[in-house]
């Protein structure tokens, strides 16, 4: 009898979901096009941001969607690759894949192997270039999807001003021909709320706290 009524439970749980599935998708077709695309934000301490954005544009090309993925403070001298998920991507590129790659920032990785973490201007002026590709890629780019990453945290490193976030938002509110998508570590009040999508990657346990220190293929 109990397993009896748990399965209704069920099948009336299911049919409910059904109900509402069916009406999001005669909902959306309703929709404008640039209604259909949505802002994501990936923020917080947690690993998989950059992770999850990458993983998104991989699936995006499957789809074949076309991808440009703008990379704040992580730059690329043509000679030192710190990201190893580029080489894959760049071989997509070879592959006729369509997808813009643009990578910004100063080399940050000191010859005795340490890492330099103060600011210099070349730091500022090369996140200022970023912010001019995503400028122009809103305004005019052909893409399906924009992932600036990194865009978030170039604020909190202070590499750019809130106010260069906002008016990249704005700007996408006016030109809603793709979907878009910020990484970063910290949101500031009133970000959320112009998202349509935010998820946060919250570190409940890293192995970093127990020696284990960033690892090619794994990190980086």
């Amino acid at each position: 009898m109990l397993k009896s009524k748990k399965n209704k439970t069920l099948e009336k749980g299911g049919d409910k979901l059904k109900e509402k599935m069916k009406a999001t998708v005669e909902s959306y077709k309703k929709l404008s096009d640039e209604d259909k695309n949505c802002f994501h934000l990936y923020y917080g301490y947690g690993k998989g941001k950059t992770t999850g954005a990458v993983g998104l544009a991989i699936r995006a090309l499957g789809a074949g969607k076309k991808v440009a993925l703008v990379q704040f403070d992580k730059g690329y001298d043509g000679k030192n690759e710190h990201y190893s998920e580029r080489n894959v991507l760049r071989k997509l590129i070879e592959l006729g894949y369509p997808l813009e790659i643009y990578t910004t920032g100063c080399e940050r990785m000191l010859k005795d192997g340490t890492f330099r973490f103060k600011n210099e201007e070349r730091d500022i002026k090369d996140a200022l270039k970023g912010f001019k590709i995503s400028k122009r890629l809103i305004e005019k780019g052909k893409q399906d999807l924009l992932i600036l990453d990194e865009a978030i945290a170039a604020v909190a490193y202070n590499l750019l001003k809130k106010k260069d976030i906002e008016e990249l938002i704005s700007l996408y509110k006016k030109n809603k021909r793709f979907e878009l998508v910020m990484t970063g570590h910290k949101l500031w009040k009133g970000l959320e709320e112009k998202a349509d999508l935010v998820t946060e990657m919250r570190k409940v346990k890293h192995y970093f706290d127990k020696g284990i220190p960033a690892r090619e293929g794994i990190e980086f």
